[in-house]
């Protein structure tokens, strides 16, 4: 009967019910929107370290992030094949170098060179030709997101990267970074083209065999190894992303942009829902003038919430799916991590409650015989 009573009070004042939902769906896309877009940098910061199917990340004494230039001896990946907890360990190339593009310019790209034949920690998603192409002598891929940035070259196009030429041999979907464009080649052009030393590396990446104690793993690493760190790839993927953050001050800038819209979404919300009960305070007068009582009155209001909070949190989430779909496969990064939706509704739901929580004391305290006034 209650349940009733708060639906019909909703159908009744339709003007006030919309736009009570109009506020709640307007902060559950904007913010979930902003959220997205922000895990979607998060993604790329990180890219590199978490699709490399590495456990483990061996780089130079107190190096922390992907940021960070260094070198080690290549044949320290001998030495740690020698370790039974690994099942593989292969030295990679991550250097900063220069695009010549066909104005004579020139765009600054990551050269990321993997060792030929497993070619462990190259691409992860091609739209043109397969990691083979790394297997060639002077083969590399670009993103086609980042091709216009490039200068558009065609596949089999010789472009010249710090004064060496290279082959662009295949083309990656959403294989980017942060920063500059990714361009992956095999481990002998990348040197070449960086001039690192065919004795060094930049990074080795580890793959333990399944089972291994990790910790352990880490401790035998740089117990055998110790001018070098040894992190796992949550670490060095968590690492790279706080430096990102930090360093180059879009943390500061977009995470306070999304503070500020999560502010102006509870703040939206508290008062939507603040001003629809007061805005039925007849209705409750009346409710009390036949007989109901002071907690009929409150679990009304609690399923008013509960269902413009519902009905907003749907048709927002349904906008959500919308914009997320719509930005799939565009250079806009975004990314909803899967506990992020249960997260934005439980909050959403709360705000609602609290707004309405904050008009309740009006709503208990009103007298029937104000509904003959």
């Amino acid at each position: 009967m209650r349940r009733y009573a708060a639906v019909r009070m909703l159908l009744h004042e339709r003007s006030t019910t919309a736009g009570a939902i109009l506020g709640v769906v307007a902060i559950v896309f904007l913010v979930g929107q902003q959220l997205a877009i922000m895990f979607g940098l998060f993604t790329l910061m990180s890219a590199v370290v978490d699709n490399s199917g590495a456990d483990i990340w061996v780089v130079s004494k107190n190096v922390e992030n992907t940021a960070s230039v260094s070198s080690l001896p290549s044949r320290y990946v001998d030495r740690l094949a020698g370790l039974q907890e690994i099942d593989w360990a292969e030295p990679a190339i991550y250097s900063a170098a220069q695009l010549r593009l066909p104005n004579g310019t020139f765009e600054p790209v990551q050269i990321v060179g993997v060792t030929r034949p497993e070619l462990h920690g190259g691409p992860w998603r091609f739209t043109a030709g397969s990691n083979d192409v790394l297997l060639e002598n002077d083969g590399a891929t670009v993103d086609k997101f980042d091709l216009q940035d490039v200068g558009n070259p065609e596949i089999g196009k010789i472009v010249e990267v710090n004064g060496v030429r290279v082959r662009v041999a295949g083309y990656t979907e959403g294989t980017r970074s942060f920063g500059a464009p990714l361009l992956f080649t095999n481990a002998t052009k990348a040197r070449e083209v960086t001039g690192l030393a065919a004795d060094r590396c930049n990074d080795i990446l580890v793959r333990l065999k399944p089972g291994t104690n990790v910790k352990q793993a880490l401790a035998d690493i740089e117990a055998l190894l110790p001018k070098a760190s040894a992190l796992t790839s949550q670490e060095l993927s968590r690492n790279t992303i706080i430096y990102n953050l930090t360093s180059t001050g879009i943390g500061s800038s977009f995470g306070l942009s999304t503070l500020v819209g999560l502010l102006v979404g509870v703040v939206i919300i508290t008062l939507t829902m603040y001003t629809n009960v007061l805005n039925r305070q007849r209705d409750f007068a009346v409710l009390r003038a036949l007989g109901a009582r002071r907690r009929d009155v409150f679990v009304i209001i609690i399923y008013q919430a509960l269902t413009i909070g519902f009905v907003g949190l749907l048709i927002g989430f349904f906008l959500l799916a919308g914009f997320l779909f719509g930005v799939k496969g565009s250079r806009l990064p975004a990314n909803l991590p899967l506990w992020l939706p249960p997260a934005h509704a439980l909050l959403t739901f709360l705000l609602c409650f609290g707004g309405s929580a904050l008009a309740l004391r009006r709503a208990l305290k009103i007298e029937p015989a104000s509904a003959f006034r």
